[in-house]
């Protein structure tokens, strides 16, 4: 073996060594009996209105899996989706479009009605305007698809990391 491969071979070694005593932990070590994924069976996603609602709640429910009988928990989410034209063209049409989808969401205990989590997830994505209208409308679409999984997969992120301090999650 060569110095060199030796070096990366030690080095790699004491990286490991330093990441196992600094305690990182994997959120969903243990798999499916995990922390993490037990409070996800445990949360019922109440209805989303609109589409923006209906796209962002579907994806939970793909990221969730299927919730026990009796939740002890419940996700309400208010979404905020604008569409901002911004890049002005000689013909006073806009170049570019921004789209701004942003929820507030909140993980209720269904027993005692008590807010144990209140936060927000963000995500945009820029759209080109061209001169076909469908097309604009098929980019909005795809736009949407986009961010409802990218806020679905922030809202997963943060009750994951909640179940870690979450009293009462059975592991």
């Amino acid at each position: 073996m060569s110095p060199d491969r030796r070096l990366r071979a030690g080095l790699t070694v004491l990286l490991l060594l330093v990441l196992a005593a600094c305690g990182l932990k994997p959120v969903y070590s243990g798999g499916s009996k995990s922390p993490a994924a037990v409070m996800l069976t445990q949360v019922e996603i109440a209805p989303v209105p609109e589409r923006a609602g209906f796209l962002v709640r579907q994806a939970l429910i793909d990221r969730f899996g299927t919730p026990v009988a009796a939740p002890s928990y419940r996700l309400e989410i208010e979404l905020d989706d604008q569409i901002v034209a911004f890049g002005v063209r000689g013909d006073n049409s806009a170049a570019r479009e921004r789209r701004t989808l942003r929820a507030r969401y909140r993980l209720v205990d269904v027993a005692s009605n008590a807010v144990v989590l209140d936060a927000t997830a963000g995500a945009d994505a820029g759209i080109d305007r061209v001169s076909s209208n469908y097309a604009v409308v098929a980019a909005e679409t795809t736009a949407l698809d986009r961010l409802s999984v990218d806020i679905a997969r922030q809202i997963t992120a943060r009750i994951a990391q909640f179940s870690r301090v979450a009293p009462d999650v059975p592991s």
